[in-house]
Order: C-alpha cells, then structure tokens, then sequence
C-alpha cells in the first residue's frame, strides 16, 4: 500500500491538520532533550526546528495516559524528552553512532524511526517537585540496565533496584493503557499504532 500523502517538510507541520502540538496538552510537561545539549550527542540536534508536535492520534492516546496517571498516582506527571523526530535528525543522530555497536539503539534511517512519524514518544515521570524519578539509568543511557528485556537480570544481579522498577512500572502502565507499546531496549520509548503499518501508510515528516 503507498502512503496517501507525500513526505511533509517539519516547517509545514505547525499549520498541518494531522498533528497536534504537546503544548496544547493538559496535563503534560515538556523538555525535549534534543533542543538541547542535554543529549548523548551533546548539542542541540533540531537545530531551529520545531519538533514539539505528534500526530494527533498519538496526541489524544498522550492524553489519555496522563489522566489514567493523575487518577492512580496524582503526584507524578509525565514529561516528554522527545516526540516528533524529523527525517533529517534521525540522519544525523545515526550519523553519530554509525559504526558502532550503539547503532542498535536507533532506526536506520533507510528503515524510518516511528518518531518521524510522529507516532512514537520518549517520556519519563517527574514528581510532585518537579524532579524526575530515578528510574535506574538516564534517558539515552545505551546500556544493558536500560533494557525492559533485561529488567530481570538487572535486578537479581544489583544493577536495578525494585524502587527503580516500581517508577518504570507506573510509566509502562500509563502508556500501555493508552495504547502505546514498548521496545525491549529503551524504557523510555513508546510506539503508537502497528509500527510496520505506520511506515506503510502515513506521511515521513523531513
């Protein structure tokens, strides 16, 4: 099946109809790492690029995960470190890692990153101050321990602590009750919708 709309230049998104941006979304907070150096790359990677946006299914099931956590964990808040990821910036994070084992942690671009969809998320929980919970490595922490698949092990082993997997938890079950699915390397990465269906069917923002 073809897409039904050709590839959308990131500048056009702000004016486009199918996304949504997250500052329109209650209860949410916002600090996407890659507009910043705060990142592994350690610059900003957006450039002047507007990057705060999700396609509005992704937007409304963002939504909904932040209302199932205000009425079980009133406390805590999700907070996106990254949403939709241009074309262009997934080329140029993969620029950074090709050749190297960390590839495993990105899409090829050839492949297309469900961010650059702007059907996939990377949140974590802050709490009631405003403090992000530990929750056992940082965002982007490339290693073992940030695995779901291996929480396990990591536990058993000294490398998480059963706190560390209580906050992961709670997130994992916000998201899931949204419809969000997770990917066995990154806790913080979330997918929206069939990834294979997302890639076949709907716009590559560039």
């Amino acid at each position: 099946m073809s897409r039904p709309e050709p590839a959308i230049p990131c500048e056009e998104i702000a004016a486009h109809p199918e996304f949504r941006a997250l500052l329109t979304l209650p209860g949410i907070a916002i600090d996407l790492r890659y507009a910043t150096p705060d990142n592994f790359v350690g610059r900003n990677v957006y450039g002047g690029l507007d990057c705060a946006y999700l396609r509005q299914e992704a937007a409304a099931a963002l939504v909904e995960a932040a209302g199932w956590l205000s009425r079980h964990q009133p406390d805590l808040t999700l907070v996106v470190l990254d949403a939709l990821r241009p074309q262009r910036v997934q080329e140029a994070l993969w620029a950074e890692l090709e050749g190297t084992p960390l590839t495993k942690y990105l899409a090829h671009p050839a492949r297309r990153s469900i961010h650059s969809f702007g059907m996939a998320v990377d949140v974590t929980l802050l709490d009631a101050h405003g403090r992000e919970l530990d929750m056992g490595t940082a965002f982007d922490e490339m290693t073992p321990a940030s695995h779901p698949e291996f929480e396990a092990e990591q536990l058993a082993q000294g490398g998480l602590t059963a706190s560390q997997l209580q906050h992961r938890g709670w997130l994992r079950a916000a998201m899931r009750h949204a419809g969000f699915q997770t990917i066995s390397t990154e806790w913080w990465h979330f997918d929206f919708g069939d990834r294979e269906q997302v890639r076949r069917t709907l716009p590559l923002v560039l």
